[in-house]
């Protein structure tokens, strides 16, 4: 509890605190992003230990406090929403408005969850939040901690990646399939002495004939028994029936990369990963998405929601929402 001079300044200027009468309560990292930023006084000498051995997260909370605050961010979090009647989706951290705006008169324009970056990557739980928050027309943003308590920010949400090369027909698959094939060690098949190859974005094109890679051989075995079809068969067929051209996403660091137009007219705007091979944890999500973002590509997740194939993407925000902790040396 905060009785100070400043005391009103710190709500009426900064939403910091929740009001009561003459006084605002503060929380913890509040009480940190106070003494390092507006020159106030600990509540006692021993305050900032005791206080992180009660919560062995507050270091890390109040990092990120500061990079959404220090930037003129208004911020509110999880603990005051009840008293200040403010809705959020289940398990948001805070609610965030933008400089110009504040609590008492304006709606948020961003929900915001924090991670450790050795926390588990949960990329159902992230689904349905981010849809939660995106139906209300806020940002579902996340900022992540590394272990010298530096902060990135990264915008999660479904996209629904699509090009305009429309659905492959099962006839032609079917006589893809139906053609006499060479196994190879890779597990892929190689195919020659075919007059007609009926669809161009099934194969990789080999001087004599056409090589296939182990997820397309998959795909094209599951025409014929579906129960036996694998995972990574079923997302490739839904990225054909999207209209894209899955090709090897090797050099990338994942399974595909889709193009939404025919090879030659374009880059690849997405990057796909395989379920069974993607990040276990906010460390490897936010490298694969740096390397996307630096190809000027969208890192896509693949996950299974109402009996489809739906896809998260991690992606950094614009340059002005970037929110980063001021460096410490």
């Amino acid at each position: 509890m905060y009785d100070g001079q400043a005391c009103q300044r710190l709500w009426n200027k900064s939403a910091i605190g929740r009001p009561l009468g003459e006084k605002i309560l503060l929380t913890p990292a509040e009480v940190v992003f106070c003494h390092e930023h507006r020159h106030l006084n600990w509540p006692h000498d021993d305050w900032l230990r005791e206080a992180a051995e009660e919560s062995p997260q507050l270091l890390e909370e109040a990092v990120v406090v500061e990079s959404l605050m220090v930037p003129g961010n208004r911020l509110v979090t999880h603990q005051n929403f009840e008293s200040l009647e403010l809705s959020s989706a289940e398990s948001t951290w805070g609610l965030r408005w933008t400089s110009e705006s504040h609590p008492r008169t304006d709606k948020p324009v961003a929900e915001v969850r924090w991670y450790h970056a050795s926390e588990q990557l949960d990329v159902e739980d992230l689904f349905i939040w981010s849809e939660l928050v995106s139906d209300k027309g806020r940002i579902p943003e996340i900022l992540v901690v590394d272990d010298e308590h530096a902060v990135v920010t990264y915008r999660v949400g479904r996209v629904e990646p699509e090009g305009s090369m429309g659905s492959p027909s099962v006839d032609g698959l079917q006589c893809i399939a139906n053609l006499e094939v060479t196994h190879l060690d890779s597990g892929g098949r190689f195919i020659v002495g075919f007059e007609k190859w009926s669809e161009d974005r099934i194969g990789v094109p080999h001087p004599e004939g056409r090589v296939l890679d182990p997820c397309t051989s998959q795909m094209l075995d599951s025409l014929d028994d579906p129960e036996n079809s694998t995972m990574g068969a079923e997302i490739l067929l839904d990225l054909l029936e999207r209209g894209l051209h899955p090709r090897p996403g090797f050099k990338y660091g994942t399974r595909w990369r889709c193009y939404d137009r025919p090879l030659g007219e374009g880059h690849a705007p997405w990057l796909v990963v395989h379920p069974a091979e993607a990040p276990s944890d906010w460390g490897g999500a936010c490298l694969a998405s740096r390397l996307a973002s630096g190809v000027g590509k969208t890192w896509l997740h693949p996950l299974q929601r109402d009996g489809g194939w739906r896809y998260l993407s991690i992606t950094r925000p614009p340059a002005d929402s970037r929110w980063s902790n001021p460096s410490r040396r």
